[in-house]
Parts: structure tokens; sequence; C-alpha cells
């Protein structure tokens, strides 16, 4: 797992040691910010169910002003932490060792432009956690969601939750991401 480009191109990433954990794929995150490379400059980034933090680095090494990464897990905060340092991101970054429901309660006043949803796979806090995010109003107007899933069916739950559209997904191997704006 490394940082694919910008200020931190190249530098390995820690990953954690863990089987509730699953970093996104290199050739899925390339694709990813790819597609979202031009809406990333001087935005404000969650990364929510951080894991290893490599959205939110990315998100950083590209040009993101501030990112804000939360996961449960203390050993994810623990390599969180060790990467931002190694990709001296560290000053730019709040880490938040919450479940989401708490991170989300205490981001009341942040306005984010993008958001990083990647929870476990066989959970739904992807859906629990799009639904809080557009109740709270965190999200800015032209704000963007990603979430990264493996159920092509999450997309006939997203539809369901009022005030959100998809404006686009795609699909790399078992991977979906699909973006989601107010709407």
């Amino acid at each position: 797992m490394r940082v694919i480009s910008g200020t931190s191109k190249g530098r390995k990433l820690v990953s954690l040691d863990s089987q509730n954990t699953r970093p996104t794929l290199d050739r899925v995150k390339e694709a990813l910010f790819n597609i979202i490379q031009n809406k990333i400059e001087d935005t404000t980034v969650l990364d929510l169910f951080a894991g290893t933090g490599a959205l939110g680095i990315e998100a950083l090494s590209r040009g993101a002003k501030q990112a804000v990464f939360c996961d449960n897990s203390k050993e994810a905060i623990r390599v969180i932490t060790k990467n931002l340092e190694n990709t001296k991101n560290l000053e730019k970054s709040i880490i938040i060792n919450k479940d989401y429901n708490k991170a989300l309660k205490m981001l009341q006043d942040i306005r984010f432009n993008l958001v990083f949803l990647d929870p476990p796979y066989k959970t739904n806090y992807a859906i629990l956690s799009l639904q809080k995010i557009i109740m709270s109003n965190i999200l800015a107007e032209d704000g963007l969601i990603v979430i990264e899933t493996d159920d092509a069916t999450k997309e006939n739950e997203i539809l369901g939750i009022e005030g959100i559209k998809i404006v686009d997904k795609r699909k790399y191997g078992s991977v979906w991401l699909i973006f989601i704006r107010k709407g």
C-alpha cells in the first residue's frame, strides 16, 4: 500500500494486522482519485471508518487542506497516526478514536467537501452513516460522498434516502464505488 500521487507520492503506508480491516486496493484507489482529481484542491475531507487512513492521506497528498480521520479501533488510530507522520500530514489532520455515531456528533461544526465511507462490508454502516451525514448537514452544498462496497444492492438502499442522488457508480472487480451528492 502506497500513496499514489501528490506531495507524498510513493511513500509506503503501514497496514493493519487485522481481519476486520480491508484496505482499498491501490488500483481502486487510483481509479477513484482519477475520477475526483479536480474536486480535491483546498477541500476538507472526512475519512470515516478510516482503517489505515489511506484515502484521506491520498486526498491530503493531492492538495486537500484538512482531513478528519475517524475509526473506533485503537490499533487503526495508531496506524493512521504513523502514516500521517510518515507522509508529513499530521498537522493538517484531526484524528478521532470513536465509533461513527459519536464521531459524527463531534463534527457538527465542520462542512466537508469530500466524504469517504468505507465501512466493513458485511454491515449496514454505510447506509446508517450516510443518513446521519445528510441529517446533520455536515456535507457542504457542493460536497461529494464516496461509498466503497462489495454489495451492488446498496444502490437501492441509497436511493431510498431522501435528499441525495447518486451521480456516478463504478465497478472494479468485486468493489463498487458509489458517488453521491445532495439533491
